[in-house]
């Protein structure tokens, strides 16, 4: 199968970088030209534009920042889309618009899949993150070999949009516990506790969690580097606001978050990154949440292992 890849930005990047490290055919597009450059330095093809790729490849892959970037590079595909022709969309986006695009390309007879990724960066970089699919089986089956390629543990989630729904499901959960381990973390230094033994006390606790065992170390290391923004929370977690309005539940926590991102955007900057959330504490707080012997950003220390699909438990 050969592949078309658009979108090397810090997910992207790695995605692309997995299908060249296990000798897959990839062509690569991006608007930054030496990041295509090093890309073909590693051994993948220069796919020209968006255009070329659809033409050339039987399989596209989209990993772009907003939907309206996506809408702009499916603009260029759409005329060359026809059987035997897959988009995939790996995109953290809105349901409704990556519904609208797929039955564009379903109408010209190829196939669409959103497939958002989850784990962090550092997963996406060793081929371990987790992928949600949302298609026809039978598009997921003729697509799951690619997909065990780039992650480890790869879900059906259901019909076209599906999973794009479940990602920014995830990806509010991961705010709010980022959130909430920011005030944890700074009410413990503002009550005098080692903070290395604080994390130890958390992570072998009933308060641990994926985002405590990862960007907590990065926020007490003092780096606060994840590769994610605050531009790009304020998103996702907008997104899920989105979901929640359509289906008409009333939430309580999602606003909140939102403005407190809001707020954050407003004094440090939409490209701040996300972490970066607890200086808002600081400040208030008049302290500085960071320890030694904590990393400055992840590494994902699992080895490299085929993916496989996770099904779901249905009694």
């Amino acid at each position: 199968m050969k592949i078309g890849f658009i979108g090397l930005g810090n997910v992207g990047g790695k995605l692309a970088g997995s299908l060249v490290r296990n000798g897959q055919d990839v062509a690569v597009h991006d608007l930054d030209a030496g990041l295509v450059a090093a890309f073909v330095a590693k051994g993948a093809r220069d796919g020209t534009d968006p255009a070329t790729l659809m033409q050339t490849c039987d399989a596209v892959i989209t990993c772009l920042p907003s939907p309206a970037a996506s809408d702009a590079v499916m603009a260029q595909m759409l005329p060359h889309v026809g059987p035997g022709k897959i988009w995939m969309e790996m995109s953290t986006t809105d349901a409704d618009e990556v519904k609208r695009l797929g039955q564009a390309v379903i109408a010209a007879g190829g196939a669409a899949v959103d497939c958002p990724v989850s784990g962090g960066c550092h997963r996406a970089d060793t081929g371990n993150i987790s992928i949600f699919a949302g298609c026809d089986r039978a598009t997921f089956d003729r697509i799951l070999p690619l997909l065990t390629t780039l992650g480890r543990r790869v879900l059906h989630t259901g019909d076209l949009g599906s999973a794009s729904v479940l990602k920014v499901v995830t990806n509010y959960l991961a705010t709010a516990n980022l959130v909430s381990c920011a005030e944890a973390l700074t009410v413990c230094k503002a009550a005098g506790m080692d903070l290395n033994t604080s994390y130890e006390a958390i992570k072998i606790s009933s308060g641990t969690s994926f985002v405590h065992e990862t960007e907590s170390q990065v926020i007490l290391n003092g780096s606060r580097d994840i590769s994610f923004t605050m531009d790009l929370v304020a998103k996702d977690i907008g997104l899920f606001q989105e979901v929640a309005d359509k289906a008409g539940v009333a939430l309580e926590l999602s606003p909140l978050l939102i403005d407190i991102f809001k707020d954050g955007i407003a004094k440090y900057g939409p490209r701040e990154l996300s972490p970066n959330i607890i200086k808002r504490l600081e400040e208030r707080a008049g302290v500085t949440v960071t320890a030694p012997g904590f990393p400055p950003e992840m590494v994902d220390d699992e080895p490299e292992e085929p993916g496989y699909e996770v099904i779901p438990n249905r009694g």
